[in-house]
């Protein structure tokens, strides 16, 4: 397009440049006015005449020039506007790995069920199961799928020296020195480009495939975006609307719990990796940088793992009751360009604050029912 609009620039300066060369040529090349006739009568009606036609000859140059200074600021605000075009349909061809990270945990045989039953194409979507922990069971449960999954295993099973009182989070350390080991694996050893990272204790839904796929070009060309989650936090099915399983949003949460990543974003990352708690790290407004996530109205995986390193207190409190999607949403037939960041912001402000304003104490005592609202709030991440 800014090729376009350079070259009917120059085109319009040549011919400006054109027309006024064929003017000067077409006066000097006239009789003189003398010969037109022979008395002051003939004399005075041709210099009006000429001056009528030097008259016309300017207006149509003006408007030339206005033509050519309209393209030109065109071909500015052009040159200068971020492009954030997405890519055709989200490349057939792209190859999307699934990262399972693993531990103790037998149960991963749930996991991984679902993901080869959803899975449309073995080549496109590799899934690559890292195990931590050493435990010979869980190791023997992912061996028994044969090529149907790639089976690494991280080689550091040593204590990490920590201070007295995170002696208790030991296995957080552990959680992120691994989560480390297998990014590394993922895009240095097996050369990949993205990857979506899933955990051992994970359903996902029938069109979680479908969901990264379509995304994937969005996430690629929009770099206001950092992640893309499979998971909606304030996804309980009392909160979510039901019907509409298509619908997206921007985060400035990170989600995680089904998230894809970009290689170019782990190359930024990497190198600050936190040795504990990483998933709150990410949160932080150093590494998300005013960049959001995309996640779903109704999630595309939930937690079936009360076994962990939080000891369940969330799972009973909270995950266990979050939604899954049961509808196949045929995400890459659709038009998702709404969700860039120019025209989704202006489409949100607009809804947001057209909605009534509410105080967060009435939410509290019992708002529902009462459609939608808005309430301001200090964000404590940025």
């Amino acid at each position: 397009m800014v090729r376009k609009k350079g070259s009917l620039i120059l085109c319009g300066a040549f011919l400006f440049v054109a027309w006024n060369a064929l003017l000067l040529l077409y006066l000097w090349g006239r009789p003189p006015i003398g010969r037109l006739g022979e008395g002051q009568v003939n004399l005075a009606g041709e210099v009006i005449r000429l001056a009528e036609e030097v008259e016309v000859q300017l207006e149509t140059q003006k408007k030339l020039l206005k033509q050519i200074e309209s393209h030109r600021a065109v071909w500015v605000r052009q040159k200068d506007k971020p492009v954030h075009t997405v890519a055709p349909h989200s490349n057939p061809d792209v190859i999307i790995p699934i990262l399972v990270i693993a531990c103790d945990r037998v149960t991963v045989k749930r996991s991984l069920d679902r993901l080869i039953q959803y899975r449309p194409s073995p080549q496109l979507y590799p899934i690559i199961v890292s195990q931590d922990c050493g435990h010979a069971e869980t190791a023997r449960v992912i061996a028994s799928y044969g090529d149907q999954v790639s089976h690494i295993s991280q080689p550091d099973l040593s204590d990490i020296r920590v201070r007295p009182e995170h002696r208790k989070f030991q296995g957080y350390y552990k959680i992120a020195r691994h989560y480390r080991w297998a990014l590394n694996q993922v895009f240095n050893t097996f050369s990949h480009t993205t990857v979506v990272i899933v955990e051992d204790d994970l359903e996902v839904a029938p069109d979680f495939f479908e969901y990264f796929r379509a995304l994937y070009p969005i996430l690629r060309s929009d770099p206001t975006l950092w992640c893309v989650s499979a998971w909606n936090d304030n996804g309980r099915d009392a909160l979510v609307d039901s019907s509409k399983a298509e619908l997206l949003y921007r985060t400035d949460f990170f989600p995680g719990l089904g998230w894809m990543l970009l290689k170019e974003m782990w190359d930024e990352l990497e190198p600050k990796w936190p040795l504990a708690f990483w998933d709150d790290w990410m949160r932080q407004p150093e590494q998300r940088r005013d960049r959001s996530c995309i996640r779903p109205e109704i999630s595309r995986t939930i937690t079936f793992g009360r076994k962990g390193v939080s000891l369940g207190q969330f799972f009973d409190q909270y995950l266990r009751y979050i939604k899954l999607n049961t509808q196949f949403v045929p995400f890459t037939k659709q038009n998702l360009s709404y969700l860039l960041k120019e025209k989704y912001d202006e489409k949100f402000i607009k809804e947001v604050y057209s909605a009534p304003l509410v105080k967060i104490e009435e939410l509290q005592q019992g708002g529902k029912g009462r459609g939608i609202v808005h309430f301001q709030h200090t964000s404590l991440f940025g």
